[in-house]
């Protein structure tokens, strides 16, 4: 078996990738040495008697199956921390997540006219002033201030038509005196 090495050299420098990642056929030994230019060695790889050996990658399914334990909440002990808890989610960026989720619930509520401005106004207060866990707690609240709003606009609607009832009869029964008032002095 002819000595390979120069056109191995030359099969590398011509696809440009490294001399191990050369593959010769095995069974064209002695045509292969009969190439000594990179021209011949150019024919010898369009023939397919030289071929450049892909890359070998490394795989990441192990990796992948590390991310995916992650996830579901594996491999963040103690032991797994390097920074301190601000470090890691910053309590900042964590109240500004919830107080923009907030925010919007309520734009958004009132623009669709569920809430008034006045409502909105109040809602937003509370809302700066860390009232709300939550977004869930927000609309509970929104439902519950209505659900007032209606009751006590029931009671002063009630209230009112008692009033006026009230003044009727009050006026009726005045008006009822008046005439006997008159009927007694009519027969005197």
């Amino acid at each position: 078996m002819p000595n390979l090495r120069l056109q191995k050299r030359l099969a590398a420098d011509v696809l440009g990738v490294g001399k191990r990642k050369i593959w010769l056929d095995p069974n064209e030994s002695t045509e292969i040495g009969n190439a000594n230019s990179r021209q011949a060695v150019r024919k010898m790889v369009a023939d397919g008697l030289i071929i450049a050996k892909p890359a070998t990658g490394h795989s990441r399914s192990r990796t992948k199956a590390l991310h995916e334990a992650k996830r579901a909440g594996r491999h963040t002990g103690f032991g797994k921390r390097k920074g301190t808890a601000e470090a890691r989610m910053p309590s900042s960026v964590m109240w500004m997540r919830r107080l923009r989720v907030i925010r919007r619930v309520l734009a958004k509520y009132r623009d669709n006219g569920k809430i008034d401005k006045h409502l909105y106004h109040s809602l937003y207060k509370l809302a700066k002033g860390n009232s709300f866990k939550h977004k869930r707690q927000v609309i509970e609240h929104v439902i519950k201030a209505k659900a007032e709003a209606l009751r006590e606009k029931a009671i002063k609607d009630e209230a009112e038509a008692r009033r006026i009832r009230n003044k009727a009869a009050r006026e009726r029964k005045a008006q009822r005196a008046q005439e006997k008032r008159e009927a007694f002095l009519r027969e005197e």
